[in-house]
């Protein structure tokens, strides 16, 4: 039995706590007790645990407790540190991610259509699109996101969706692959139907660490018939028993497609509609009654100014909607779900406030728990992962963190949920579990060389800089 002596663990039993968890990784059956914590479990039965502990085995959890003890366990005091279940991020482009904040002050989305779908997406190689989906899953595991669905809507052959099926893979993330073909510019007509391929080859089942999604679009208004969801990509998506995102699900065009859809019979629990904002509520509606789920995109909607500009939070809750949340794109907006979730609290609760305002009506707030819950748990609803992952439950995936409560910015601890939606970063998570697995371990990513990564991350934007500059030259 190896065991650390606190939270805050000095470099030999970090060491010896390290090694005795890679020796060991490998067996299905191996004993992994995390004790001393407290524990937010994100499960309604079970609540918050002080002085808890979660016992797991191979890849999943087992048990969750008080005091639990295992004499043959790898045991791991982790006191003074907050245990809580991996996020979630429903919705991001990855292959963007070496463009990052390349447009910080971009203010609508055609800006963002002109700047990155039709200027710089047709300069991206397959090995492009692995660097950036490779950068973009290791950001969301260093910030404690340990599942991420990448829209990947830059297909523009089928070695493009290979480089980025393939990067989630070596990632460790759990990941859903998306699938959509590019918006513009020259591409090989292979999608829709290179699906079939994604699945046979690369997930034949989905009980693995990366599924597979349609991607699609709400309405034909920015890139035509072909990518707009209707009965032909619904069966497609039968087919292959996969499920569908549907991305710019916004405005009246939206809101009417919804409808139709409805009257289709092809809405279902197995789509994702993304942003959800300034819909009809009729198109709420129909979500609602048909199992639809959600996820909001708080930054991108309120900081770019898509639509009205204002994540849709309450429209989701008044129809009993719990929402995931999302980072959508990083070349204009933050890379994790820590500024997702203070952003929402803050902008929901200046919504009610200012609705209720000069009136004797209670304005209705939202909470850290809310918020969290939308990270972690009805994310995991919003991807239907929600029996394997988003909460710490006995029977689950071990998708964890542990996060440090009692650094400069998170001591002391006297709220949990308070602290990690309110006091907590990216610096505070000492480890990151994914089914079971050490993806992060005294603060530094597992099995990643950084500086390997920062110079493929440069070549890469050397590469696409030099392919822009070769092509308006050619266009001049």
């Amino acid at each position: 039995m190896i065991t650390a002596l606190s939270g805050q663990l000095d470099s030999t039993d970090q060491s010896q706590s390290f090694d005795a968890l890679q020796r060991s990784a490998a067996d299905p059956e191996r004993l992994v007790l995390l004790t001393g914590a407290t524990v937010v479990t994100m499960d309604p039965s079970l609540g918050v645990l002080e002085r808890g502990s979660v016992l797991i085995r191979g890849s999943h959890i087992v048990d969750v407790g008080r005091d639990l003890q295992l004499d043959q366990a790898i045991t791991i005091d982790v006191s003074g540190s907050i245990v809580a279940p991996g996020m979630i991020d429903t919705h991001r482009h990855a292959w963007q991610a070496q463009m990052r904040r390349t447009i910080p002050d971009v203010d609508d989305l055609m800006g963002y259509l002109q700047a990155t779908l039709v200027r710089v997406a047709p300069a991206y190689g397959p090995e492009d699109i692995s660097i950036g989906t490779r950068l973009a899953a290791l950001t969301a595991l260093d910030g404690g996101i340990t599942t991420m669905l990448d829209f990947s809507h830059n297909a523009r052959t089928g070695a493009h969706s290979d480089a980025a099926i393939t990067a989630l893979m070596e990632s460790g993330i759990r990941g859903v692959h998306a699938s959509m073909a590019p918006h513009f510019g020259d591409w090989d007509g292979q999608w829709p139907h290179d699906l079939h391929r994604l699945r046979s080859t690369y997930v034949p089942s989905d009980d693995q660490l990366v599924t597979l999604r349609l991607a699609a679009l709400a309405t034909p208004d920015i890139a035509g018939e072909r990518l707009a969801f209707g009965p032909e990509l619904a069966e497609l998506a039968r087919d292959l028993d996969i499920g569908v995102s549907l991305d710019v699900m916004f405005g009246p065009a939206a809101s009417a497609a919804i409808v139709d859809w409805e009257a289709q019979g092809l809405l279902g629990p197995h789509i994702e509609s993304i942003h959800s904002t300034a819909l009809s509520g009729r198109a709420w509606a129909a979500m609602r009654d048909h199992g639809v789920t959600v996820s909001l995109a708080p930054t991108s909607d309120a900081q770019i100014g898509l639509e009205d500009g204002v994540p849709p939070v309450d429209e989701a809750l008044a129809h009993g909607i719990r929402p995931g949340l999302s980072v959508d794109v990083e070349v204009a907006l933050a890379s994790d779900l820590f500024t997702q979730m203070r952003g929402l609290l803050t902008i929901q609760r200046m919504r009610a406030v200012n609705a209720a305002y000069g009136s004797l009506e209670e304005p209705l707030r939202i909470t850290t728990h809310d918020v969290f819950d939308f990270a972690t748990l009805s994310g995991a609803r919003t991807l239907q992962l929600h029996d394997r992952v988003g909460s710490i439950t006995p029977g689950k995936q071990a998708d964890l963190i542990v996060v440090d409560a009692e650094a400069i910015n998170t001591m002391p601890l006297h709220d949990a949920i308070g602290t990690l939606v309110l006091g907590a970063d990216r610096a505070n998570i000492s480890s990151v579990w994914v089914a079971g697995h050490v993806r992060k371990w005294g603060g530094q990513l597992v099995g990643v060389d950084v500086d390997a990564l920062r110079a493929q991350v440069h070549d890469s934007v050397a590469a696409i800089a030099g392919r822009l500059a070769a092509t308006e030259a050619r266009d001049q």
